[in-house]
């Protein structure tokens, strides 16, 4: 299968991080923590749309958290079915994978209850129209659970090296926010966190652990948001 859309592949050492346990466990976990406190009460989420799903590590989250009746994982990799097939055969819940570009996606209009976009959309080369297609295929009332790296993390040295990502449209967490509510999402600021967790500072957290306190001003490196499509 060939790419049809700009896609900027991930390195080696990327795909190796992405199946270490300091990604499942501190990276995706840790976000879907912090998502899931920040969500308003529980609903039915039938429908699930994992955008940018990689090896499919959020399946089992997904499926454990929100119960849906099926997750449709996206994914711009050609290889989404040599990647994430083992997991989305071991997951509780029924997964659809699927190969295409999140900018143009071929959903109908509001046809899931929930998008959930983890670390996927610094990859996202046409990013206001992947959040107007995030908008578009979500029911009324339907939840974005959307975490990010900012423009601070990915331009910062060690990414620079070590992963690969298309540089000049990286935003800060400010820019994200304004991105979620121009494109029409409710967000107000109780359902936006800022975590400043240690494998996105540039010292991975090494002058905490001697015993200096966390800055209180500094560019934000991470925003996570819980954005809700109106319901009118």
């Amino acid at each position: 299968m060939q790419n049809t859309f700009p896609f900027v592949e991930e390195t080696r050492f990327g795909n190796w991080f992405l199946n270490t346990a300091t990604w499942k466990v501190h990276v995706l976990r840790r976000a879907l923590n912090d998502l899931e406190r920040m969500m308003p009460p529980r609903r039915a989420f039938a429908r699930v749309l994992d955008v940018g799903c990689g090896f499919g590590h959020s399946f089992d989250e997904l499926a454990r958290r929100f119960a849906p009746d099926e997750i449709v994982a996206l994914d711009a990799d050609p290889a989404i079915e040599q990647r994430a097939r083992p997991a989305a055969d071991r997951c509780a819940r029924k997964v659809t994978l699927a190969f295409g570009n999140a900018s143009r996606m071929e959903y109908a209009d509001e046809s899931f209850d929930m998008v959930y976009c983890h670390q996927s959309f610094h990859h996202l080369v046409e990013q206001e129209a992947a959040m107007r297609e995030f908008f578009r295929v979500l029911k009324p009332g339907g939840v974005l659970l959307f975490a990010e790296s900012t423009r601070r993390y990915i331009h910062s040295l060690p990414i620079r090296l070590l992963f690969r990502h298309p540089m000049e449209i990286q935003k800060t967490a400010d820019e994200y926010l304004g991105l979620l509510r121009g494109a029409g999402f409710d967000l107000p600021d109780a359902r936006v966190s800022m975590p400043y967790l240690w494998w996105s500072r540039p010292d991975l957290g090494a002058l905490e652990w001697f015993g200096f306190k966390v800055p209180q001003k500094r560019e934000e490196t991470l925003v996570n948001a819980v954005a809700i499509k109106p319901a009118v």
